[in-house]
């Protein structure tokens, strides 16, 4: 299929049809999608494994901190228009938004897509529609679709036969943690169908409410073009941590040096970190590596510059606890991105938690504005405990920056005096 760009029609929820929307997963994508599509007036059923999440979105609120999204989710539950459960229903279109780690060896892990397939296999009668949203290595739509035709001989892509027909689309968000609500409706989005048919059909539930462009072409490509999305990003920010290291080497300040360079008018180069975390930047490069190890040269490289930021991390702050009997060491921000509490492949977490394991003998104060439980996977560890900001920092004797939340830009620096500082984020500069 050749892509094509068409605005957003003056699609309305009856426009479609009578239709109800079954939503596969309520995490950070697939919660705000069933929440976007009912305050829009469409039918929608939550479906996770949590009890938790289910129970939070059947009280009308959020199992997570994203803005606006409890207006919306509050809204549409008490109209009637969005409910969850565990079980997957029958239903018109299915939003599979569930995640997509890699495995050993970097491979994509498509274990949890298959799991909501097969759910979703014995609801089908034909008619139906079926988008994977999730974040894909090429070729998981195609796979999904096997999947279901393969135990559902009675149903076909295309009639043959005079069996009923069933679509598959891939849509993958393009939206950022804390802007997801308003990038929901006003980013382009990309549909990629198995058939014309198909990706014409998701277009039409899209542009319920997306008010922005909306591009049509095949599977793989949108599957694909995700992908070099978050690779271009990895790429650059790979650029900037690694001037980081050369610039510490060299004695110079690389936040100096970065803001001087982007003087030029067609240079910009991002800020360095102490690595690249969430649930796409740091995943799906991945994907198009093991999907074309031999030429993903580029993007293999960028992965393992970004992969070995954090042990850069660690080593300065080694240097300045060497100096300290049983340092008290302030790591301040966990989760991967500023003002979110979303801790998937976070640095910062990590970080904290090779802390704990490789200085026993130091008090690790995990500081998180916006968590109120230590993550599990420092638990485990006697030496650390969550603590407050102004506390935290007043007993620290390192304070490590790794997440530039705003509780922590706001800061009187006099805080700060007389403490070992490891700003990774530049904002104390």
């Amino acid at each position: 299929m050749t892509a094509q760009t068409l605005s957003a029609p003056a699609t309305t929820a009856s426009a479609v049809g009578s239709q109800t929307v079954a939503v596969i997963g309520l995490g950070y994508i697939g919660l705000p999608t069933a929440a976007i599509l009912a305050s829009n007036g469409v039918e929608v059923i939550g479906v996770d494994v949590s009890d938790r999440h289910v129970d939070a979105v059947n009280r009308g609120e959020v199992p997570f901190v994203e803005p606006d999204l409890a207006t919306h989710v509050a809204g549409a539950v008490s109209k009637g228009l969005l409910r969850a459960q565990k079980e997957t229903p029958k239903a018109n279109t299915y939003i599979v938004a569930v995640p997509t780690p890699f495995k050993d060896g970097h491979e994509a892990d498509l274990s949890y897509i298959d799991a909501a397939t097969d759910a979703i296999v014995p609801q089908l009668s034909g008619g139906e529609l079926i988008i994977l949203e999730s974040t894909s290595p090429p070729g998981a739509t195609e796979h999904l679709a096997r999947r279901v035709l393969d135990a559902r001989p009675d149903l076909s892509l295309d009639g043959a036969g005079g069996r009923p027909v069933v679509e598959f689309a891939h849509c993958p968000e393009r939206v950022l943690p804390g802007r997801v609500m308003i990038e929901l409706v006003t980013n382009d989005r990309i549909i990629g169908g198995l058939t014309r048919g198909a990706a014409e059909r998701a277009r039409d539930l899209y542009g319920i409410f997306c008010d922005a462009e909306l591009h049509l072409t095949d599977a793989t490509t949108a599957e694909m073009a995700k992908l070099t999305e978050n690779s271009f990003r990895d790429v650059n920010i790979a650029f900037a941590n690694e001037l980081s290291i050369i610039a510490e080497r060299l004695g110079i300040d690389v936040f100096e040096l970065i803001e001087l360079a982007n003087k030029h008018p067609r240079v910009n180069i991002l800020q360095p970190g102490p690595g690249v975390g969430g649930h796409c930047i740091a995943v799906d490069p991945w994907f198009i590596v093991s999907a074309v190890p031999e030429d993903a040269r580029l993007i293999r490289t960028a992965r393992e510059v970004n992969d070995r930021k954090p042990e850069v991390v660690l080593g300065r702050v080694k240097e300045r606890a060497d100096r300290f009997k049983r340092p008290v060491i302030a790591a301040l921000g966990l989760a991967f991105k500023p003002d979110i509490d979303d801790l998937r492949e976070s640095p910062a977490l990590e970080i904290t938690r090779q802390l704990a394991q490789r200085h026993p003998d130091a008090t690790i104060l995990a500081i998180e504005p916006n968590i109120d439980a230590l993550p599990t996977t420092l638990t485990s560890f006697d030496n650390v405990r969550l603590e407050g900001t102004v506390a935290g920092i007043a007993a620290a004797d390192i304070v490590v920056l790794l997440v530039d939340h705003k509780e922590f830009k706001r800061l009187n620096r006099s805080v700060l005096e007389e403490k070992a500082v490891i700003d990774t984020r530049g904002i104390w500069r």
